[in-house]
């Protein structure tokens, strides 16, 4: 008990002597505990950025269901690419045709095959005018797929998708918008100078791979094409198996069907490669991971310099101190203090500076992390991981850069000291 006790109280001397050079070193011990706070903030933001899109992306991909997979006419792909058809050869991938969907839809495997069409439209209603909204065209798959949660009015039928009706879904951003407080079902709005009436309103689960809540309308697809005047050619699918199917196997069955039936009607010889794209959750998460993999290691990196930073003006403001403190240390040793005794006390000093610094930078990463999830589609969050390493790193980066110093006044000889002016 007694060890305990004196241990504590070495702490508690060690912690005293560092915020006494803290308010006698003003200059220097700041520019070390900037050091250390931006490491940690850096460390702390990012990680708080990068769990709140890991959720969202976590929620997208639930939102179509584990086994859903997508056909594009492109692929996902980094390589160099000028533009030319020589160096991007799926630039001359044919675009997926209405005879190849209803194809797809015929599969045993196949419980839906949802077409998606993206695009941007003017829309106004009356005076008020939106220039540059998000107008989505889906086929009436659209609700077995992704249901959206439709409240008031309905998602429109599968009459109204074959036939191209002028009928469109939007979002409660866009119909707040629009209408301000008035019912938005039954009204009539202008997209590119093309009436439409709204059926229903919806909740977009806005994510960040979604771009985040922002005013969009859900259209047929067939009604995008013929009256907003969209590219049939950027159609995109996502396609659903069969729930009957053995769930470990579904997806695989689902694509091999797909590929099958999509080469055999482009009449594609078993040598040439496909000239369409199966992308499946798994690589997209694997795209993802790829992406932000990298951009964390580059911040991780980032931290890094300031926490070296931060580590030399420990070592520079712990210089200091055992310098202005020699005869202190030569008392001390006189007294009985043992090299153990003193290399701890200083040890505890720097991570006191560091620990001032990781709180810093723990508070400005908190205050980074609200504003991120208030002004941004991130929902960020810190971690309870990101808050461990960080205090963890400021207190090994104490003590890496303490030791020196720490060293240096455990060696000191008391003779010597005690003479030292």
């Amino acid at each position: 008990m007694r060890a305990i006790n004196t241990r504590m109280s070495a702490v508690a001397e060690g912690v005293r002597i560092a915020l006494d050079a803290v308010r006698s070193n003003k200059v220097r011990a700041g520019l070390t505990i900037l050091g250390i706070a931006v490491g940690v903030f850096v460390v702390v933001a990012i990680s708080a950025a990068i769990h709140g899109i890991n959720k969202s992306v976590a929620k997208d991909f639930a939102s179509t269901g584990p086994t859903t997979f997508f056909v594009s006419r492109y692929p996902i792909s980094f390589e160099n690419c000028d533009g030319s058809e020589n160096s991007c050869k799926w630039l001359r991938n044919p675009p997926l045709r209405q005879g190849e969907i209803a194809a797809l839809r015929r599969l045993p495997t196949i419980e839906a095959v949802g077409e998606r069409l993206d695009w941007g439209a003017k829309v106004r209603y009356r005076t008020t005018e939106l220039s540059s909204a998000s107008v989505e065209g889906y086929s009436a798959d659209w609700t077995t797929i992704n249901a959206p949660e439709v409240y008031p009015g309905r998602a429109f039928t599968q009459a109204e998708a074959r036939t191209g009706a002028r009928v469109a879904v939007i979002t409660r951003l866009m119909a707040e918008r629009l209408f301000g407080e008035g019912d938005p079902i039954g009204r009539t709005i202008s997209m590119n100078d093309a009436p439409f009436e709204v059926i229903g309103v919806y909740k977009d689960n806005s994510s960040f791979l979604s771009g985040g809540e922002r005013p969009k309308a859900v259209v047929p697809v067939s009604a995008l094409i013929r009256h907003i005047g969209a590219r049939e050619s950027n159609m995109g699918l996502a396609i659903k198996p069969r729930e009957s199917l053995d769930p470990s196997l579904a997806r695989e069955l689902a694509i091999d069907d797909v590929t099958a039936a999509l080469r055999g009607f482009r009449g594609m010889r078993p040598s040439q490669e496909s000239s369409f794209a199966i992308i499946t959750q798994d690589k997209l998460f694997e795209t993802y991971n790829s992406i932000f993999g990298m951009f964390f290691i580059v911040m991780i990196a980032l931290s890094g310099v300031g926490l070296i930073v931060g580590g030399v003006g420990v070592v520079a403001i712990m210089m200091i101190s055992v310098t202005e403190r020699t005869r202190e240390i030569g008392v001390r040793k006189a007294l009985g203090a043992t090299r153990a005794t003193i290399l701890w006390q200083f040890l505890v000093e720097a991570a006191t500076l560091t620990g001032i610094g990781a709180a810093i930078g723990l508070f400005v990463g908190w205050i980074a992390a609200v504003g991120i999830r208030n002004f941004t589609p991130i929902n960020a969050s810190i971690p309870p991981t990101a808050v461990v390493v960080a205090l963890g790193a400021s207190a090994v980066t104490g003590i890496l850069f303490g030791m020196l110093p720490a060293s240096r006044a455990a060696r000191l000889d008391p003779v010597e000291a005690l003479r030292y002016e």
